[in-house]
């Protein structure tokens, strides 16, 4: 896999690009993918389209270009054998800016790229495919997403506060006075623009600092627990459940590569 950083225009709102040629047989025939605050665009250049565990109906196909929306809670998808790959972890105020939509609108689904880019989704899919080496794939990608970029469309500087002090561990309640509004005001603008309320996406990122902690096997669940701003280990256990659909021993036993990817092997 290849990965850099966007271009300097891009960075408020990609933090970073990748690339991948595929072709590797997956390790399990499915994945479950954590939730990151953050959401995601990617385009499969070859293979099958992405395709979501719904209960009781299996694996339903999307598309092969989606925007992976910011979610509450995770999520279960096919691994299916993919030829070449191309996408970008998006950072907090990118669905106005390159999709014209609030961050709301696109949260916990996956929206075909086509749904929003209109014609524009198939020529970008046809210009990727046409990238000779990943390198050139990445620099077409990244030329694409400039030529979307609609670079006014900025998070209001009280939510990009609020984003940056909850990653430090802020409260909510610390965040919502320094903004200067109502609780409701700030709740409502802070989900129409990164996709959750403050609480939830408080809850979804002192969950990535548990996660970082228990890939540590020095730590005891009680240490998780402790450094990543957690009550107790009980107050942890509920928290990840509830979040990943794992027990903290659940997710060390599958020993994940990634911290956000852990492996299916049955459902």
């Amino acid at each position: 896999m290849l990965v850099r950083a966007p271009h300097p225009r891009l960075a408020h709102v990609v933090r970073r690009l990748w690339t991948a040629e595929g072709g590797a047989a997956p390790e399990a025939p499915a994945e479950r993918v954590l939730p990151t605050g953050e959401m995601h665009l990617v385009f499969r250049l070859g293979g099958p389209p992405l395709r979501l565990w719904r209960p009781g109906a299996g694996f339903e196909p999307v598309a092969r270009a989606v925007v992976g929306g910011v979610r509450k809670t995770a999520y279960i998808r096919a691994l299916d054998p993919a030829g070449p790959s191309v996408g970008a972890q998006l950072r907090p105020g990118a669905a106005a800016a390159l999709f014209g939509l609030t961050a709301a609108a696109l949260a916990d689904a996956h929206t075909p790229v086509a749904d929003l880019w209109g014609a524009f989704a198939e020529e970008a899919h046809q210009r990727l495919c046409e990238a000779p080496d990943p390198e050139a794939r990445l620099r077409v990608f990244e030329a694409l997403l400039l030529s979307r970029l609609e670079p006014e469309r900025r998070l209001h500087p009280a939510v990009a506060h609020g984003v940056a002090a909850l990653r430090r561990g802020a409260s909510v309640a610390e965040v919502v006075a320094a903004s200067g509004f109502s609780h409701r005001h700030f709740a409502q603008l802070f989900q129409a623009q990164v996709g959750a309320t403050p609480k939830v996406w408080a809850r979804v990122q002192r969950m990535q600092s548990a996660l970082r902690f228990a890939h540590d096997a020095g730590q005891t669940l009680v240490d998780v627990a402790a450094h990543a701003g957690y009550a107790d280990q009980a107050h942890l256990t509920r928290e990840l459940r509830a979040l990943t659909g794992l027990s903290p021993g659940a997710y060390r036993r599958a020993a994940p590569r990634s911290p956000h990817h852990v492996p299916v092997f049955e459902l």
